[in-house]
């Protein structure tokens, strides 16, 4: 690269993530006023006269509020209920397993060794009057057969009575101790059911009620610091609530305002010269050469940069709306990198451009169109400001997090950590380095901003005054994390 190149300092680093409220505005002063007053002047005595508020804003119903706590200690004994019988179910049929197993296994030995057959079983029968002599006579069409455990009954008894001791305590210990777990693993239930009970059955004062609507209703919609202010402490989440809602809807008229305004004064300027040089043919260029040559060229020009903003709008608006498209898929990222390089150094003859691929060939998931739709806005963006012969670097590859990216680096004019805050808003020009002679329209890194925000990804800006700048985007390799990132707002 060019002998200005150099590495960018952190601390003017930006990072912009992927959701449309990625940059923080400023809050807005939040100031107060005295006791009984707000921006819009003195409550009047008659609707808030002092001491005429009692302690709580509603007085709630005892009675009501003992219900929940009923409610949820019976639900916690038919929940300690349901432990127990599910738990003597289970004994019940691992014991009746367990008999049934070894007695089939008895049966099955005894059988093999007398070479018995149970085809045509005609009768089973029992023998014994103790567990010594207890047996089960199998008998078929031409032989008996005696299943006598003897003694291994009687170790089958005896582990019986072990197992069903333990069975015997396990059962116990669940009646006597595992409610008072239960019903502490429910308090946390019982209270927001209690908390919900006592607010619906809640007697509101309409003087605090009136008292809020009288503060909302005289707001200064035209002052940036007028809030709600009732020095209520009781009132407190509703007046933050309410404010915080005045606060983003001033933001938004605000920039609907500056928005309108912009496109106007963009708007204006081309049709301006247009007029001028219509008004210049009319009056003398008729007959001369040179100026109708000069007209032409400009009229030319300026239709041009008229038409440049026009379509850059209705991108805007088509995204704000939700009716622009993304065609989805797994694309090379490393060749749209490398199809903007060539038409890069075949239309711009005065900058070297440099072609770096980290990694090999990256992949990753978006719409073709639209991205390279942002890095041609990013290569022209630092076109604009990076003196004539200086190189311009495009970089494409995976960093650490197996994310891949690509990124622009110029070494021009650079911008201050004031300008990399605002240069994703529309129409917005520095002093500086964002002039009108660069000829931009003041939408092309908002429209970059918009494409990366639907592909999920991270931008990050780095840049100084006069060493240069560097954007680099960072998407994702499959539709999978794509999609994580959806949730969880990368």
């Amino acid at each position: 690269m060019g002998g200005r190149n150099k590495a960018l300092p952190p601390e003017q680093t930006m990072w912009l993530d992927g959701t449309p409220n990625s940059m923080q505005n400023g809050m807005l002063p939040d100031g107060t006023y005295p006791q009984g007053m707000m921006s819009g002047g003195m409550y009047p005595q008659e609707i808030m006269p002092a001491g005429m508020y009692p302690q709580s804003m509603v007085t709630v119903n005892s009675k009501a509020v003992k219900e929940p706590k009923k409610r949820a200690g019976s639900i916690a004994g038919k929940l300690h209920r349901m432990v127990i019988s599910r738990r003597l179910f289970g004994y019940f049929w691992l014991n009746l397993i367990l008999v049934a197993t070894t007695f089939s296994a008895w049966i099955y030995n005894a059988a093999k060794k007398a070479h018995f057959s149970f085809e045509h079983l005609k009768d089973i029968d029992f023998t014994g009057k103790s567990i010594e002599t207890f047996g089960v006579v199998f008998t078929n069409k031409t032989e008996s057969l005696l299943v006598q455990p003897g003694e291994s009954l009687l170790v089958l008894i005896q582990v019986m009575c072990v197992v069903l001791g333990f069975e015997i305590l396990s059962v116990l210990r669940v009646v006597l101790f595992d409610r008072f777990p239960i019903r502490r693993r429910l308090k946390p239930l019982r209270e927001m059911a209690e908390t919900a009970q006592s607010i619906s059955n809640a007697q509101w004062n309409e003087e605090k009620l009136q008292n809020l609507t009288y503060a909302i209703s005289h707001i200064d919609a035209e002052s940036p610091s007028d809030h709600v202010r009732t020095n209520d402490r009781e009132l407190t989440g509703m007046e933050q609530a309410v404010n915080d809602l005045i606060d983003r809807m001033r933001e938004a008229a605000r920039n609907q305002n500056r928005f309108v305004s912009d496109a106007s004064h963009e708007l204006r300027t081309p049709i301006a010269v247009i007029k001028g040089y219509a008004d210049m043919l009319d009056r003398w260029g008729k007959e001369d050469k040179e100026i109708l040559e000069e007209a032409i060229t400009a009229i030319r020009s300026e239709s041009d940069h008229m038409n440049t903003l026009v379509e850059q709008l209705l991108f805007l608006a088509r995204g704000d709306a939700g009716r622009q498209k993304l065609t989805l898929q797994t694309i090379s990222l490393t060749s749209i990198m490398k199809e903007v390089h060539e038409e890069s150094e075949m239309i711009d003859k005065n900058h070297s451009y440099e072609f770096i691929a980290d990694g090999g060939e990256v992949m990753c998931y978006g719409d073709s169109a639209m991205l390279k739709q942002s890095i041609r806005i990013l290569v022209d963006n630092a076109a604009k400001y990076t003196t004539v012969g200086d190189t311009i670097t495009l970089r494409v590859g995976i960093n650490s997090e197996f994310r891949p990216f690509y990124s622009v680096q110029d070494n021009g004019v650079g911008m201050s950590s004031h300008d990399v805050e605002h240069i994703f808003e529309r129409f917005y020009r520095s002093d500086t380095a964002r002039n009108s002679k660069t000829g931009g329209t003041g939408l092309g890194l908002a429209i970059a901003k918009w494409i990366v925000n639907r592909h999920h990804g991270t931008i990050m800006v780095q840049s100084r005054p006069e060493i240069g700048t560097r954007f680099t985007i960072f998407l994702h390799a499959q539709e999978a994390s794509y999609n994580e990132a959806v949730v969880i707002g990368a």
